[in-house]
Order: C-alpha cells, then structure tokens, then sequence
C-alpha cells in the first residue's frame, strides 16, 4: 500500500477538555498540565496522541498524502442563508470481537422520521453511535429510546441543551428500570441533532465527533476515558479508583449508560456518569461533513487523518456510505482489536470543492493554528 502522512494540519477543538485547547487564560496553566498528561497516557496505550502539537503521520493509508495550506480560497463563511442539505452513510464490522455490541442511528429528515407537525426548525437530523459493552442491550435500548426522550423533554426544542441532557439521564434510570436488561450492560452515547443550522452534539463516553471544515479536522467531543485528568480528578473525588486505566478496575470508560452494577441509588453521584458533554456551532458553508464513530476507530487512526481521508473519497465518488467503509477497512487493517461503527454525514449534495492555490503566489505552507490566527487578526 502507498505510504503516505496525512495533511499537515493542528487539530482544532470547540471545547476546553481533555485534550483540547483551553480557553480561559487563568486556568491555562492547569489545562496545559492536563493536556500534557493525557498525551503521555494516550502514548503509553499504543494509541495515537490527540494533543501533541506537531505534524500527525497516516502510516499505512494510501489516502492520506502531504498537502499543505497554502492561499486557500473558499467561499465566505458569512452567509447567513446557508441551510444544510443533509444524507449520510454507515458502516459497521465486528472486527475481531467476538460479538457485535455496537448500535447506530441514522435519520436525515426529523419532521419525517417522528411524523409529526411540531414547531421545531427545519431541516432537522439526528444520528447517533452507542458502543455497547457486557452485551448489546443497553445500546439497543438507547438507540430505540433517546431521540423521543428528547422531543419529549418539555425543554425541547426552546433549551435543547437542557432537553438533551436530561434525556440522558432519563435512558440511563430507564435502563436500571427496564427488568430485561441485565444490570451489567451499558452503553457509551454520541449524538448529533442538527436543527436548521444549529447542531448539537452530545457525548458520554469515548466515542468521537469530528468535523471536516475545508479539510482542517475540528474535534466537537472529547473522549471520557478514566485516564484524562480532569475525568481522574472527578472519579476519585467521589470514591472511585482507577487500576491500570479502568475505572474501578473494570470500565475503559469515564461516563456511559447502564452499567447500574456499578453506580450507586439513583440520584447519588457516582464515579461512573451518565451526564453528556453538549457541544453547540451553527454550521456554515465551510463545513462539509461529520464524521461519529466508535473508539474501534479513533483507537487506531486520528482525527485528522480521517477528515483526510474522507474528502478526498467524497471529490472521488461523493457517497458517504463508500466513505465510512473506506474509514472502517482502514482501522481494520491498522489491526484495531474493537468493534467498529463509522457514520459520515454531509451538509450538502455537492462534493467539497478543490482547494485552490493562486498560481501567481509563492507556495508558503501555514498550519491551521496559524492561519486562524491570521482570520482573527483580519476580522478585528
């Protein structure tokens, strides 16, 4: 296969988490710690480093090639017409588990999807990912379950925040409730709800949601493994521990539902937390597609090498179910040991234009970090 690196690009993130960027100067210091922490931790667990701030290699995909940015040129991010068109596309393998406990959603037309005349905005989409562990039915549930809980919530669609939130917490007392799911099972849950150019996306959980912005992978989730450090502080400040990277010496996750073996009463805090992470943007025209897939994924590729990867197939065929097999045969042959659920979802029926570069400038190479830099001294 082609060797090739993906595009020399600085990841960027919405958030101030795990292993993002931080956002509040009095505590940069501190998250400055952290990010060096979980990077130490990603790298010790043979897992590509998300914060290291240096150029991100693809070391066996022949979609991944070098390419630089140089005097892009793309349409204005200004324009306050843009609705996104919505289609998307999954793929799913076991991969070399023995069974398949992951659980996807994919709906492209809300109004459609709940038959319903509600006055909520248009258009409207939801997709989610949920990667079961000790059996599928935590994940099935919530597949089946957490969209109602939503449009349900009396906060919807006015605090969609407020509403998505506590439909988390309402699938998770619902799985202790529910007699036929065993009290072992639970779920980690990523979802996206996208109503005209509001998109919400909430996790719990170390599935991740990337964003492809004219080629610049954009993190909108953090992923909530016991090891990041503000998850290990909050563990052990209610009572729990962490051997080895696993909460209470049997989760590789921080947050998820079910798992009611674990957790204490209902109401009580607990180490293991069922309360989502709920990132808002309104998308613009730069914003191409949404990428929402399991850890089976991210454990063996980063972020930026799937945004990569899945531009490059979409001005090649422009299908988003080629796209999520495409990343999913990829993980597979970078040996991932995990099940694998991979949903592309664009935000227009056209393919992502060709970056262009003016063939009367020098070629001068700027990291996305820089360039960012560049926008917001020229917007002020």
């Amino acid at each position: 296969m082609v060797q090739g690196t993906c595009a020399s690009l600085q990841i960027e993130r919405l958030d101030g988490g795990c292993s993002g960027t931080s956002k509040g100067s009095a505590s940069a210091m501190e998250d400055e710690k952290d990010e060096n922490l979980d990077s130490l931790n990603q790298q010790s667990a043979g897992k590509p480093p998300r914060n290291i701030k240096m150029v991100r290699h693809c070391s066996s995909s022949a979609f991944c090639t070098d390419f630089e940015i140089l005097g892009l040129i793309s349409p204005s991010t200004e324009n306050s017409a843009f609705l996104p068109i919505f289609r998307s596309g999954s793929w799913t393998e076991k991969g070399p588990k023995q069974y398949m406990e992951d659980e996807h959603i994919c709906v492209d037309n809300l109004h459609k999807h709940l038959a319903t005349s509600a006055d909520f905005p248009s258009p409207g989409a939801f997709y989610g990912v949920f990667d079961g562990h000790g059996g599928i039915d935590a994940a099935s549930f919530t597949r089946k379950n957490i969209l109602n809980f939503i449009v349900e919530d009396s906060q919807f669609p006015s605090g969609m925040k407020r509403a998505i939130k506590s439909a988390f917490v309402k699938a998770d007392h619902a799985l202790s409730d529910t007699k036929s799911i065993d009290s072992s099972s639970g779920t980690t849950a990523l979802m996206a709800l996208v109503l005209g150019r509001t998109m919400l996306v909430a996790n719990a959980g170390d599935s991740r949601a990337v964003l492809g912005k004219r080629g610049r992978a954009i993190e909108l989730s953090k992923d909530h493994k016991p090891s990041c450090a503000s998850e290990r502080t909050r563990i052990e400040r209610l009572g729990g521990v962490i051997y080895d990277g696993y909460l209470n010496g049997q989760l590789s996750v921080a947050r998820a539902l079910g798992d009611w073996h674990i957790k204490g009463p209902k109401g009580s805090k607990s180490p293991l937390s069922s309360e989502p992470e709920v990132e808002e943007i309104n998308l613009t025209e730069e914003d191409e597609f949404l990428i929402l897939g399991c850890d089976g994924l991210w454990d063996v590729m980063s972020s930026q090498c799937a945004v990569t990867m899945v531009r490059k197939e979409l001005m090649l065929h422009n299908d988003p179910v080629t796209c999520s097999k495409a990343l999913v045969t990829e993980a597979l042959e970078r040996n991932t040991c995990d099940n694998l659920t991979v949903l592309v979802i664009c935000f227009s029926p056209d393919p992502p234009p060709k970056i262009e570069i003016p063939k009367n400038h020098r070629r001068r190479s700027i990291s996305a970090e820089g360039l960012d830099r560049v926008k917001g001294i020229l917007n002020n």
